[in-house]
């Protein structure tokens, strides 16, 4: 008899996994790569779908804290020293956390990774704060959320594109 249930619950348990493997994430995971000569920068995120809904102060509030993506925080990489809007970051992984406005951003580098959401942000994990500006979309609406690199060499900007928002986060490599 124990042999049985155990043997149900394997089977359980299979068909579980089995499903997941099946079934895609509504937020799938995507990847945002730069190089530049002994550097490399990746950005992990899960990425949400607008899907008809109001994003920056619907689904995603004003004036929160927000994962930056679906599901886990979003994370950079990056294997050397980069400098992000003037300020240094020491090579290593982070989590990437923003603050959406209507106007700006601010934009947070936290040592904690491997969160699931915002719900166990730290502010004293802060590596770094700092605002950038929201430029608004005219002519397209990103229908999922997109980080990429717009790259010129040893500078670069980390855009953030949803809906009809964008913002920009200025890196520049260290050479």
């Amino acid at each position: 008899m124990r042999n049985a249930i155990l043997t149900l619950c394997l089977l359980i348990q299979t068909s579980v996994f089995a499903q997941e493997a099946i079934e895609p994430r509504p937020s799938p995971i995507a990847l945002a790569t730069m190089r530049y000569k002994d550097t490399y920068v990746k950005i992990t995120y899960s990425q949400p779908q607008k899907r008809g809904r109001e994003i920056f102060g619907g689904i995603v509030p004003y004036g929160k804290v927000w994962r930056t993506g679906a599901n886990e925080a979003t994370e950079i990489t990056a294997t050397r020293d980069v400098v992000l809007k003037g300020t240094l970051l020491k090579a290593g992984t982070y989590s990437i956390f923003t603050i959406p406005e209507k106007d700006k951003w601010t934009i947070i580098i936290n040592r904690d990774i491997g969160l699931w959401g915002s719900y166990n942000y730290n502010q004293k994990q802060d590596v770094m704060r700092f605002d950038v500006p929201v430029a608004p979309i005219t002519d397209v609406t990103y229908e999922p959320l997109t980080l990429k690199f717009n790259q010129r060499n040893d500078v670069a900007d980390l855009l953030i594109l949803w809906d009809r928002t964008s913002v920009s986060i200025p890196l520049k490599f260290i050479l």
